[in-house]
């Protein structure tokens, strides 16, 4: 695999959808979960979907239940609150694991891409905390809901974000990657 765009996932509805429908666009591939504390960045990234959306930005949103059985709705329940409570409108795809034996390979392939988190100083804490509950995560793993990837135009992945980002961060690293 050369780029994000060689890969297929499954949407909401259980259908498949080729990522090269996305070539050109400016990608934020993050993994989300509905009763997770950080869950209100839902809010925070449909402001980037509306701030960006129209220079080429597209946010897409795997649901994964792998952190404390954060999302334990099937993934159409998932979708409805996504939109009832926050006002989601970029896409939400099938819950899938990010890490382990059934990881999703476009996972597999994002951490390869990108093994280690930006901004995490702040998150450490927590990860010991997690760490100290049999939550142990190792290498490049995903080490909680609300990881970001940032993908260029290319579908090349430029950045991996910690959850404790707030999406409004990646505001500058997103607009070095659209067009003026």
């Amino acid at each position: 695999m050369t780029s994000v765009y060689d890969f297929t996932v499954t949407d909401v509805q259980g259908q498949p959808v080729d990522l090269s429908r996305y070539r050109g666009q400016v990608l934020l591939i993050v993994n989300t979960a509905t009763r997770c504390g950080l869950t209100p960045q839902y809010a925070a990234l449909q402001q980037l979907h509306e701030q960006y959306h129209s220079r080429g930005l597209e946010i897409l949103d795997f649901p994964c239940n792998q952190f404390r059985n954060q999302a334990p709705e099937d993934s159409g329940e998932i979708a409805q609150i996504c939109e009832t409570r926050f006002g989601v409108r970029f896409p939400i795809f099938e819950k899938i694991d990010v890490n382990g034996p059934n990881e999703h390979p476009l996972y597999g392939y994002l951490k390869q891409q990108q093994p280690e988190d930006r901004g995490n100083a702040g998150f450490k804490d927590l990860l010991i905390r997690l760490a100290s509950l049999g939550e142990k995560r190792e290498g490049s793993d995903i080490k909680w809901n609300f990881t970001k990837f940032l993908v260029n135009r290319e579908g090349e992945v430029v950045a991996r974000f910690a959850p404790s980002v707030a999406p409004e961060e990646l505001a500058a690293d997103i607009e070095a990657l659209l067009p003026a």
